[in-house]
């Protein structure tokens, strides 16, 4: 067993690493597939995922992303790491082929995203010219990876090498074959449906509105194109409450669909990938108004089910609503945090 602090195996040398290149598309989605096919995961990266992750300036691949392939050219194992530039943790992903599960690469992935994460802290901290002020604290190295619980696996290899669960998640589903609820807004505020217009004034909602959410960091322009431009993405299905006298985003349901993911669970299922409300626009029903909202658009769809995540802490008081408009939780995952 590993305990924090200790430096864990160097990757596995029966496999050649480099970064991943824009050539290794197929196989890189390959063995994301090949790994979600037994693990059967709520959500997986797919080819259109991997092309956006190729793009990135804040996060570049080649410095951010280790593949490692086997004697014939197959893609094997995957690490990446993601950070924002003014973040005090960075994020960890990847996966093992199932095939080469249980002979040490995943531990060594994790040291290599171990790594990873103290070379960004240290290059942001140069970019930013040190410490700025005498006295002020330099963030130290965080690396914080997510799983869902049932994949006891990764819980066992994370526990081993140090790493603790800090915060706890429900998947919560609504049936939509049910009486749906009603919502109404205050005259002042009116509903629309998102687009291209709202793309930057609801990015400037979004971090207002969760800038007292735990773990969350602003979306820059990069981060917050990802987001509308996933490939998943409906904004048919996305709902935005607007003040009628300023026009300034009150609060937002941004949703999306998962055709592929429909045909393996066997039924079809309206996402709600983000929901937010400003703090000066609380307390007025907008959150209800717009989970309303998504039910009958998902429903006008043809959808099954409305789906969503959240923190079982929320600040805000999100479970309860969820629960009061007839979700229930199915599913839960964590996130674990190493301090490096």
């Amino acid at each position: 067993m590993n305990r924090q602090g200790d430096t864990l195996p160097p990757l596995d040398s029966r496999l050649v690493w480099r970064a991943a290149e824009q050539q290794d598309l197929d196989e890189w989605a390959g063995l994301i597939a090949r790994t979600a096919a037994v693990e059967q995961p709520v959500w997986f990266e797919r080819r259109a995922d991997l092309e956006q992750i190729l793009e990135s300036k804040n996060n570049p691949v080649a410095a951010n992303t280790i593949l490692g392939f086997d004697a014939q050219g197959i893609a094997r194992a995957y690490a990446r790491v993601t950070k924002n530039r003014d973040g005090d943790k960075a994020t960890g992903s990847g996966c093992v082929d199932p095939a080469w599960q249980g002979s040490g690469i995943g531990i060594g992935l994790l040291g290599w995203m171990e790594q990873r994460t103290r070379e960004r802290f240290a290059e942001d901290a140069a970019a930013a010219g040190g410490v700025a002020e005498a006295g002020a604290v330099e963030p130290h190295p965080r690396l914080r990876l997510y799983m869902e619980e049932k994949h006891q696996h990764q819980a066992a290899l994370f526990a081993g090498s140090g790493y603790s669960i800090v915060r706890y998640y429900n998947e919560m589903h609504r049936p939509l074959n049910q009486a749906l609820p009603e919502g109404v807004l205050d005259p002042g505020l009116e509903l629309v449906t998102f687009g291209p217009a709202l793309h930057e004034p609801v990015r400037l909602a979004h971090n207002d509105a969760f800038r007292d959410h735990w773990g969350s960091e602003p979306r820059d322009e990069e981060g917050w194109g990802f987001v509308v431009n996933d490939p998943q993405a409906r904004p048919d299905l996305s709902g935005v409450v607007l003040e009628r006298s300023t026009g300034t985003v009150a609060g937002y349901q941004l949703a999306t669909y998962d055709a592929e993911g429909a045909l393996a669970r066997g039924y079809r299922e309206g996402y709600t990938e983000l929901l937010g409300v400003r703090r000066d626009f609380r307390g007025r029903g907008i959150a209800q108004v717009l989970l309303a909202d998504a039910m009958r658009r998902f429903a006008a769809a043809g959808m099954d089910v409305a789906s969503l995540d959240v923190d079982s802490e929320n600040p805000t008081g999100a479970l309860a609503l969820y629960i009061k408009m007839g979700y229930s939780a199915v599913n839960r995952s964590m996130a674990w945090d190493k301090d490096l």
